[in-house]
């Protein structure tokens, strides 16, 4: 992921524009002003703030970790979701009559994935392993994170760099330099593109999932089963 560049320039994630640039009004709240330490160095910075939670360069770069994770996870969840609803039955009937099974389906009577609302997440249907799977994998993506974060004690908060064994490190926020497919761009244009494209889509699959849950427990029924239109397609077996 990561690619020859001039080392003149900053790399253009954390780059911040000349002040020159900068309006004085948040772009999204214009009646406000704009959040001090948020100044456009980071793709999909709008100066959105209105709690003023971004009190210093270090919680910006932290709150933008938390962000990338939550984005990441919830663009997955917005696809398994309703995947989940599609497939799980099937798969399990096939599990169970090819290996002599006795499987359960996670989905309750409603065709609805578990959930926090639906109570679903403690149902006997989900096993105690799947949830050590799942805190072992997030604990490692956290410790990996935070090893990033905190990779010296010498990180300039302001930049994201930081001199470890004589060597000039840049630290971005949610980048864990795996790109198997080579897909990151190796322009700087390219790059924040993309970092300006995933995190939209995050944000984006974040209200999506959020929207998933509440829609199942207000109206009782899988997303799926009321909106049959927009995935019909999926629907394999």
């Amino acid at each position: 992921m990561t690619a020859p560049r001039n080392p003149s320039l900053p790399p253009l994630a954390l780059a911040t524009p000349p002040s020159t640039s900068l309006s004085k009004y948040s772009p999204s709240l214009p009646f406000l002003r704009r959040p001090q330490f948020l100044t456009g160095e980071f793709a999909g910075d709008v100066g959105f703030d209105p709690l003023g939670l971004s009190s210093s360069s270090e919680k910006v770069l932290y709150y933008r970790e938390a962000e990338i994770k939550h984005a990441r996870l919830a663009m997955l969840a917005a696809a398994g979701w309703p995947l989940s609803e599609l497939l799980d039955r099937p798969l399990t009937q096939q599990l169970d009559s090819s290996f002599n099974l006795s499987l359960s389906p996670a989905l309750d009577a409603t065709d609805r994935v578990p959930s926090v609302l639906n109570g679903g997440m403690l149902s006997d249907a989900i096993s105690p392993i799947w949830w050590g799977v799942c805190l072992g994998a997030a604990a490692a993506v956290d410790l990996k994170g935070i090893q990033n974060a905190r990779y010296s004690d010498a990180v300039d908060v302001n930049s994201g760099s930081s001199s470890v064994n004589g060597e000039q490190q840049t630290y971005r926020p949610g980048d864990y330099n795996w790109d198997p497919l080579n897909l990151y761009p190796t322009d700087e244009e390219g790059r924040f593109r993309m970092q300006l494209a995933e995190i939209k889509h995050g944000r984006l699959g974040m209200l999506a999932i959020t929207g998933f849950a509440v829609q199942e427990y207000v109206l009782g029924d899988g997303v799926v089963d009321e909106t049959p239109g927009f995935f019909e397609p999926f629907n394999l077996f």
